[in-house]
């Protein structure tokens, strides 16, 4: 199946315990990772392409994940000030893929208001209190939630972290998936193991274990750009 243009945003604002983000979760009712929480996102829409835009898929990312920050969540962002993270793809072997760009940006609403259909609740939580909830099993990721809240993790203040989004090099991921003890694991393209599956390989590593004892994220590899 052809992946769908999609954009997502991880809206990020500051407090005294350092920079948290929004994240909404899905209802459980949805095809496409019903009761995940997640940040706002969703599909490209024709009408987010700008008239003389072209082909131009990053200027209708932005536009998309801007509409669907105010449809999901009531948080208005300005398209402009979005700022890219990676675009990332759902595997070939899902039945409904996506591929999506995620960006962040900084945003301090008075009020989040989820519409109570496609999305349930919401939450604003430091990423590393996420992770520690997606630990403890009371909380449902997909990867990209995963990995890019790891990513966005460990700053001071949400300057600091955009800041550091912006020297990440704009990345297309597609992972690959292989069974393992306990679990699974996802293999990205920079990993020694990504063309062969082999996953005792000697080198870079870019994957995500997915197992049954938690998950874990690697990613030690040279990038440029």
């Amino acid at each position: 199946m052809t992946p769908r243009p999609a954009a997502s945003v991880a809206l990020l604002r500051d407090t005294p315990g350092g920079p948290e983000i929004l994240y909404v979760r899905r209802s459980a009712d949805l095809k496409f990772m019903g009761g995940y929480w997640v940040f706002p996102g969703g599909r490209i829409d024709p009408g987010d392409h700008r008239p003389g835009g072209g082909a131009d898929e990053l200027a209708a990312a932005r536009e998309a994940a801007a509409r669907e920050a105010l449809e999901e969540a009531g948080v208005a962002v300005d398209p402009a000030a979005l700022h890219p993270m990676c675009q990332w793809t759902t595997p070939a072997t899902s039945p409904i893929r996506f591929a999506t760009w995620f960006f962040a940006a900084a945003a301090d609403p008075d009020a989040v208001r989820v519409d109570g259909v496609e999305i349930q609740d919401h939450r604003w939580w430091r990423p590393t209190d996420a992770l520690q909830a997606h630990r403890d099993r009371r909380i449902q990721f997909a990867n990209p939630t995963f990995a890019l809240s790891i990513r966005l993790s460990g700053h001071a203040t949400v300057a600091d972290a955009l800041a550091a989004v912006d020297a990440w090099p704009r990345e297309r991921l597609l992972g690959r998936l292989h069974p393992t003890d306990g679990g699974r694991v996802a293999l990205y393209a920079e990993d020694c193991g990504y063309e062969t599956g082999d996953l005792d390989c000697s080198g870079p590593r870019h994957r995500i274990w997915m197992l049954d004892g938690g998950w874990r994220y690697e990613r030690d590899f040279q990038t440029t750009g």
